[in-house]
């Protein structure tokens, strides 16, 4: 039981460098980036607010809620890139998994076994609560750039065309979601937050 104790606490001492990843995002009042630990602490609560509009509203939310939580840990070492960074997602897939690897495995087996599978389950995209995570994921950068005026959109580079591709997907966990996004994008376009080109 010690044993067992003492590795659940040098997870927990671990994952406490999430508070220390920095994202693209600003907060929603633009004063700085957004750290890691926020956005999962977002995602978790966006969940419970935003159930219903699920594309399958019985969904787990509990799973759901684990999932968000978990999802970006791997970022403690392989840290944040950029959706539209082509440069920065080389390789991104395997340093992700020998970061799942290694920091779920300071957990006892079979809870580092179920965060490693929920974060697989994240990952893969094929389950009704992963879609919904996804959706929820992509949903939140959006909303920090309409609140910010496109702050990390003008700093970047990215236009309309991008943002379109990369947040369709959107609607493969919700399509009420994606409606309301893309109606985030269209004001986007027409206050001058997000280029089209």
């Amino acid at each position: 039981m010690i044993e067992r104790l003492r590795q659940q606490m040098e997870f927990l001492v671990e994952i406490d460098k999430l508070k220390s990843v920095s994202r693209r995002a600003y907060l929603m009042n633009g004063s700085r980036n957004e750290n890691d630990a926020e956005h999962s602490w977002h995602l978790a609560l966006m969940v419970m607010m935003l159930q219903e509009h699920a594309n399958e509203p019985s969904v787990d939310l509990l799973r759901v809620v684990k999932m968000v939580l978990v999802h970006d840990i791997v970022e403690i070492d392989a840290g944040d890139v950029s959706a539209y960074d082509a440069a920065g997602q080389a390789g991104k897939e395997e340093r992700e998994r020998a970061a799942a690897k290694r920091i779920f495995g300071l957990l006892p087996a079979e809870q580092g076994a179920e965060l490693l599978a929920l974060w697989l389950e994240f990952e893969e995209r094929e389950t009704a609560e992963a879609k919904f995570a996804a959706a929820l994921d992509r949903l939140a950068p959006l909303l920090h750039n309409y609140q910010t005026e496109g702050q990390t959109w003008q700093e970047h580079g990215i236009t309309l065309e991008m943002v379109l591709a990369r947040n369709s997907q959107i609607a493969q966990g919700s399509e009420r979601l994606w409606e309301y996004a893309q109606e985030l994008i269209r004001e986007s376009v027409e206050k001058g937050y997000l280029p089209q080109r």
